[in-house]
């Protein structure tokens, strides 16, 4: 069983340098399923498309009915972005694709 308290450090693009200790399970979870939908090449989908295609694959005792799933979407979202793993395409609105390696 997963320890309950345990913490990981994410980073953001959106701050160089800072960064925050969250949960790691929801982290992790989270890490799987967005980079399960996200396509590698761009121009990639939406952040709405992408929290619609995977909300099925997250754990319902991690996020039941979906609960605070777009949060934790934006977090690791960002923090792929910060590791190179995740890019923007360049046109409006955001639109999110792996980059090769990423998983």
């Amino acid at each position: 069983m997963p320890d309950p308290t345990a913490k990981i450090e994410i980073q953001s693009i959106t701050s160089p340098g800072h960064t925050q200790r969250v949960d790691r399970a929801k982290y992790m979870a989270m890490r799987k399923a967005l980079l399960d939908v996200l396509p590698g090449t761009s121009p990639g989908m939406t952040v709405a498309q992408a929290k619609d295609a995977l909300l099925q694959l997250l754990p319902g005792d991690l996020f039941p009915g979906g609960a605070k799933a777009g949060w934790w979407l934006k977090a690791v979202q960002l923090d792929l972005e910060a590791k190179g793993l995740v890019a923007r395409a360049p046109a409006r609105p955001v639109r999110l694709f792996k980059m090769p390696g990423a998983g």
